[in-house]
């Protein structure tokens, strides 16, 4: 099915579903005596349970188990500005996801804001309701000032998607292709195109699982730490003096030569059959442009590319989001996490690069398919452990 038919399927499908999500009742209510337990007098008792103890409210209500999804609608899909109810099917589809593949209830909030300081106490003043928020589809650079506000300020887990659980399943996808391509991560050249919100936390996980020789570039190039010409943000100024330890500069053609790695979060079309055969032995190319890749996967490989994914789910290895956040939740959820963080995130892209056996594991099979269901429970599993370890358990 073309994707013109789709979509046009899909907004059928739409008109008739009229949302994707709804609230049902988890307990019955038959007579008074079910009414006076469920609503009131009865539900006064542990209201005063959790005015006592406000961790009570983890025990007496369903916060234990809800993820509230929010965006601005400032970078939705591939669609980009489109405003925050045009994101709404999106957030509801996010939702529907979270509970189908993580079991976990899920709320899609949309914000008629693009301050970041009205955004982040906005988001402040509603998280006694839930147990965990899911940052979704706002624009960089406004994405990482929310994120980092809400954290300093948040005593649940605040994670960009956009940013973290495309950086866990890259980072899976990296590992299970430097396996196989018998190359070590401390010693490939790896580099990444678009320093956006995906992009950037990409290549920092990267660079905490032990890369050395990694290269953001944008649309100017290479970003280095000696060439303030390639800081179009503050973001980029950060970045230029965490990686590109060789100071190169060029334009993508340039320094790709050489490279083992490509990563592309960009846009359609921009590398070429020709950038591949100046790459290292074995490149591995990961065209992340959504819906159209960098590259088209038959033109990688026929250009040398030994490994190819992309986010599509109509060729092999799909680096997908789906196959981290409802694990990462999960997990985090189930502890009761302060956060997610580093360790954890390193945790879940390890868990999920295990799912596949060296038996399993082929140049077309880099990552699990997102039904299958031994994914969420090993990602929750080590999410749990890790968020221990670092001390942001507390349950």
């Amino acid at each position: 099915m073309s994707e013109k038919n789709v979509g046009e399927k899909s907004l059928e499908f739409h008109y008739n579903w009229k949302g994707k999500i709804k609230i049902t009742s988890d307990v019955e209510i038959n007579d008074r005596s079910d009414l006076a337990m469920a609503y009131t007098p009865g539900v006064a008792q542990p209201c005063l349970e959790i005015q006592k103890d406000i961790n009570k409210s983890y025990e007496l209500t369903r916060r234990w188990n809800t993820v509230a999804v929010i965006t601005d609608g400032s970078a939705v899909l591939g669609l980009g500005d489109i405003g925050p109810e045009a994101g709404m099917p999106v957030m509801e589809g996010k939702c529907l996801l979270f509970n189908k593949f993580g079991n976990i209830d899920a709320i899609p909030l949309c914000v008629r804001t693009k301050d970041v300081d009205e955004f982040v106490k906005t988001v402040s003043l509603i998280l006694g309701s839930f147990g965990g928020v899911n940052l979704e589809d706002i624009a960089a650079p406004r994405c990482f000032e929310i994120e980092r506000k809400l954290k300093e300020i948040s005593d649940i887990p605040i994670f960009h998607d956009d940013q973290h659980g495309t950086a866990i399943i890259a980072t899976a996808a990296l590992k299970n292709s430097l396996k196989l391509a018998g190359k070590n991560i401390e010693d490939v050249k790896i580099v990444i195109n678009g320093a956006g919100a995906a992009g950037t936390a990409i290549g920092r996980l990267f660079i905490a699982f032990g890369a050395k020789n990694l290269i953001f570039a944008d649309r100017n190039g290479a970003i280095s730490s000696d060439d303030p010409n390639s800081w179009l943000t503050d973001e980029h100024r950060k970045l230029a003096f965490e990686s590109n330890p060789n100071c190169e500069k060029g334009s993508l053609a340039e320094i790709i030569k050489g490279a083992d790695v490509f990563l592309g979060v960009s846009r359609p079309g921009l590398l070429t059959p020709e950038m591949i055969k100046t790459m290292a032995e074995k490149p591995i190319i990961f065209a992340m442009a959504n819906p159209t890749p960098e590259i088209m996967p038959d033109e990688a490989i026929k250009a040398g590319a030994f490994i190819v994914g992309t986010g599509r789910s109509d060729f092999p290895n799909q680096i997908n989001n789906l196959l981290a956040f409802p694990g990462v939740f999960r997990g985090a959820l189930d502890c009761r996490a302060s956060d997610i963080n580093e360790e954890m995130k390193i945790a879940a892209a390890n868990a999920l690069a295990s799912v596949i056996s060296d038996e399993e594991l082929s140049r077309e099979y880099i990552l699990p398919d997102v039904f299958d269901k031994r994914v969420v429970e090993k990602i929750s599993q080590a999410v749990i452990k890790a968020a221990y370890e670092s001390g942001v358990a507390r349950k």
